[in-house]
């Protein structure tokens, strides 16, 4: 009898250990997605659309919805859009309509979704036939590391989360806000920013932060460029440089930044882009009420001009 009572404390004593031991990939991972980082600071991952169509998604952490662009869609044979929906407002035009194709299957690296809709736009990020964003991903915490460019899908928060700098998080309608300091080296001014992987450029300022901080006066234009939503509305926007942007402990200088051209009206939310994020590495949470986060190997990267 001893024998069998022997190997189960064996048995139990190995079972401990492999549990106690650390994880190669630092958390419980789900799945490592491979992203490629465009010159335009998009994030382009593989998907499959429907076991059938493969596509090159944009991962958008502004957007929860999967969507197409019209001219990739017309090529697709496993999509069918069965629904026009009016009334889809994009910040570049207050009112649009969109088709949606219902119940697609999309796969993405060993990840899968059944019963997903996706939604009809006419633009994307630059070599992009569309986007996802953090819809698809609820309930899971997410990091994107631009040192490998992977990101990580897991159930825990990575081992060596001590290393990161914790910041909280706002959610309004889906979208995470953070709050950023911004000064000019006299004034310094503080306002949340919508985390937008879909943004090409470093920071974008909303009107009423413009006109409230006088910014138009104080940080002279260097340029100016043409945007377009989803929906290719246009809107002209100033380009400007500031001089310190803070984003809790990191502080980065001669920041890119813009904002729309006269009180438009149309950007009522500040935004924090690609430009500015591939500088960390980022941990988002599960219950997204916190991002953690460290310098990148891109920290030190001159903004571009896009």
């Amino acid at each position: 009898m001893r024998r069998p009572l022997l190997s189960y404390i064996i048995l139990f004593f190995l079972v401990s250990t492999l549990a106690q031991a650390k994880v190669p990939s630092r958390c419980l991972v789900i799945d490592t997605i491979p992203f490629e980082r465009t010159a335009y600071n998009n994030l382009i991952m593989d998907a499959v659309l429907n076991k059938t169509n493969s596509v090159r998604l944009m991962f958008h952490t502004a957007s929860n919805d999967v969507t197409l662009v019209a001219e990739s869609a017309a090529k697709l044979k496993s999509i069918r859009f069965e629904e026009t929906v009016g009334g889809v407002k994009s910040w570049g035009g207050e009112s649009n309509d969109s088709r949606m194709s219902l119940n697609n299957a999309i796969d993405i690296a060993s990840l899968s979704w059944l019963k997903i809709p996706i939604w009809e736009d006419l633009t994307s990020g630059q070599g992009t036939d569309g986007k996802f964003g953090l819809g698809l991903l609820q309930g899971k915490v997410v990091t994107l590391d631009f040192d490998s460019s992977y990101m990580l899908v897991s159930d825990n928060l990575p081992v060596d989360i001590a290393i990161y700098e914790k910041l909280p998080l706002s959610v309004e309608n889906g979208n995470l806000f953070v709050n950023i300091r911004c000064s000019d080296g006299k004034l310094e001014w503080e306002n949340r920013f919508l985390i937008h992987t879909g943004y090409a450029g470093a920071l974008m300022f909303d009107d009423e932060f413009v006109v409230e901080h006088r910014l138009d006066s104080v940080l002279h234009p260097v340029g100016e460029k043409v945007l377009h939503d989803a929906f290719g509305n246009a809107v002209v926007s100033k380009k400007v440089v500031v001089p310190s942007v803070k984003l809790g402990q990191e502080q980065l200088t001669n920041v890119a930044a813009g904002y729309f051209k006269g009180a438009t009206g149309l950007q009522r939310i500040s935004i924090l882009g690609g430009d500015f994020l591939k500088r960390f590495n980022l941990v988002i949470d599960a219950d997204r009420a916190f991002i953690y986060l460290k310098p990148s190997r891109l920290f030190t990267t001159a903004f571009t001009s896009l």
